[in-house]
């Protein structure tokens, strides 16, 4: 019974750290113009006015809105999704990456390590140089919030020899 409940609120509380980070991300990404006499403003992007594009260094597929930074210069926030079915082979980043699941089933291969499977609300932290593989089930397409602490790349490795 608590694992149902906790799958409950799960969603809720998702979704307002979701907006919590879209409300601070967007607005820090627009820290570059000075501010008018320090006031800050409220930022709000309805879903529809998303303006989804390939991600840069990413796999074909690969879609994304960035909320703040620069993720082919530097640190960053945005939403990201992979198209159902899509797979990563093993690989590597060279930043800190911090994800949180929005929708859909993702699927995250630790080398050596049994697949995980993460649900809306899952978190994900993946260290530089981490061998991983990233798959999203087929049933429909992975929509997650990514932060990286540097520009964002992905580093195919060779599986060790067995």
């Amino acid at each position: 019974m608590l694992r149902r409940w906790r799958q409950i609120l799960a969603f809720p509380v998702l979704f307002l750290v979701a907006a919590a980070l879209l409300a601070q991300g967007a607005e820090a990404g627009k820290a570059k113009s000075p501010h008018k006499g320090g006031a800050k403003k409220a930022v709000v992007w309805p879903a529809a006015d998303l303006k989804w594009a390939p991600v840069a260094g990413a796999p074909p597929g690969v879609m994304g809105v960035t909320l703040w930074g620069d993720p082919t210069k530097g640190a960053y926030g945005a939403i990201q999704k992979f198209p159902p079915g899509f797979s990563a082979p093993l690989h590597t980043h060279s930043s800190d990456l911090k994800l949180v699941l929005i929708s859909g089933t993702l699927i995250h291969g630790p080398e050596g390590k049994p697949d995980v499977t993460l649900s809306a609300g899952s978190y994900l932290f993946e260290p530089p140089t981490y061998r991983h593989t990233t798959a999203c089930d087929k049933a429909s397409e992975c929509v997650f919030f990514i932060e990286g602490n540097g520009k964002f790349d992905i580093k195919m490795t060779e599986a060790p020899a067995k």
